[in-house]
C-alpha cells in the first residue's frame, strides 16, 4: 500500500435525514364533499449508518469527503399513504474502526466485523397524520405531528490495525525485512530510522494451508507515549493485535535496557497492552556465535525468547512455529 494512501485518521461531519410532516388532509370525493381524515404519516429520515468491509485497509476514501448528508423524510399523503423515507447514506469503513465524538474524544462504537452495521446519526421519525388523533369527541382534527429533526454533529474516525502478531521495536531494527520474508508484503526496507511511516500488513502462511496476519508498526522510541517520534499516531495499532512479538538486535548495546524501554513505553499508553501474550525475537543471529546466544539467554532467563535472522532465514519457520502455538494457546 502506498504510503499516502494510508489514512488512518478523519473528521467528518455528518447530518441525518428530517422526519416528513404527517398530512391534515380530508377525503372529498364526488358524492362525498365531507368524508373524514385520512392524512398519512410522514416518511422517516436518512440514516447515516457505517458498514464494515474486510476489502478496505485505509479511510482514505473519507479524507476529502466531509460533509455527509442524508435524505429527509416527504410529507404523508392522501388516502393514508405514507411519505418515502429519506435515502439512508451507507458509509464502509475498513474492520477496526473507532468512532468517536469530536468534541468530547467520547467513544461511541466500533466496527470489527464484515457487513456489520451500525447507525452513527439517526433519521428523525416521521410525524403522524391527522387520521390518527380522529376520535369520538374529535372526528374532523385539524392538525398532525411535525416530523422529528435531524441529528448531526462532527465525528472522528480512527482506524485500529487489526491483525494476530504486532512486531514492536526500534527503527531500523529489521520489522520490515521479518515481514518481508514471512510473507508477500513488501514494505520499504532501508538502512535509515523511520524508513516505516504507515502500518504495513502481510499475510503470513503457515503448515496445512493455514495462515495468520503479521503487522509491522513503525518504530517506537522513549517517549513515544508523550508523542515522540511517530508517537501515539500508531500506538493505537497495537491495541489490535492478539499478542505483540517484540524485536531487539544482537547488536544491540544493551538487549536487555532496550526490551525494557519498549515495554515501558507501551506501559506508559495503554498498561492493559502488558496483558498480551509476547514473544522476543533477538533478530540478526547471523553475527552471533553460539557462546554470545547463550550470554543473551541468561539476559532473558525470565522472557520467552528465539535468536532469528531474516537474512540467512535461521530459525525463520521455528518462530512461526512459536507464534502459531502462542496464537492457539
Amino acid at each position: 500500500m502506498a504510503e499516502t494512501n494510508f489514512v488512518d485518521f478523519v473528521r467528518i461531519y455528518c447530518r441525518s435525514g428530517n422526519g416528513g410532516p404527517g398530512s391534515t388532509h380530508f377525503r372529498r370525493e364526488k358524492f362525498e364533499p365531507k368524508g373524514g381524515p385520512d392524512g398519512g404519516d410522514g416518511g422517516r429520515g436518512g440514516h447515516i449508518i457505517l458498514r464494515g468491509n474486510a476489502q478496505m485497509w485505509t479511510l482514505l476514501h473519507l479524507k476529502y469527503r466531509k460533509h455527509i448528508y442524508a435524505g429527509h423524510g416527504e410529507s404523508g399523503g392522501r388516502q393514508c399513504s405514507t411519505g418515502a423515507d429519506g435515502e439512508d447514506i451507507i458509509i464502509d469503513v475498513p474492520l477496526g474502526t473507532v468512532v468517536r465524538d469530536s468534541e468530547t474524544e467520547e467513544f461511541i462504537f466500533e466496527i470489527t466485523q464484515d457487513g456489520e452495521e451500525k447507525i452513527l446519526m439517526q433519521g428523525g421519525r416521521g410525524g403522524l397524520g391527522n387520521t390518527n388523533f380522529k376520535s369520538a369527541t374529535n372526528q374532523a382534527p385539524r392538525f398532525a405531528q411535525p416530523g422529528e429533526p435531524f441529528e448531526d454533529g462532527w465525528c472522528i474516525l480512527e482506524l485500529k490495525i487489526l491483525a494476530d502478531v504486532g512486531l514492536v521495536g526500534f527503527p531500523s531494527v529489521g520489522k520490515s525485512t521479518l515481514l518481508s520474508v514471512v510473507s508477500a508484503a513488501k514494505p520499504k526496507i532501508a538502512d535509515y530510522p523511520f524508513t516505516t511511516l504507515v502500518p504495513n500488513l502481510g499475510i503470513v502462511s503457515y503448515r496445512d494451508n493455514q495462515s495468520f496476519v503479521m503487522a509491522d508498526i513503525p518504530g517506537i522510541i522513549e517517549g513515544a507515549h508523550e508523542g515522540r517520534g511517530l508517537g501515539l499516531r500508531f500506538l493505537r495499532h497495537i491495541e489490535r493485535n492478539s499478542m505483540l512479538l517484540f524485536m531487539v538486535p544482537a547488536d544491540s548495546k544493551n538487549h536487555r535496557e532496550e526490551y525494557n524501554v519498549l515495554l515501558n513505553e507501551l506501559e506508559m499508553y495503554n498498561p492493559e497492552l502488558l496483558d498480551k501474550q509476547r514473544l522476543l525475537a533477538i533478530c540478526k543471529a547471523d553475527f552471533l556465535d553460539e557462546e554470545l546466544m547463550q550470554e543473551i539467554s541468561r539476559e532473558f532467563s525470565d522472557v520467552p525468547h528465539i535468536f532469528i535472522s531474516s537474512v540467512t532465514g535461521f530459525n525463520i519457520q521455528r518462530l512461526k512455529d512459536r507464534i502459531w502455538q502462542i496464537l492457539n494457546s
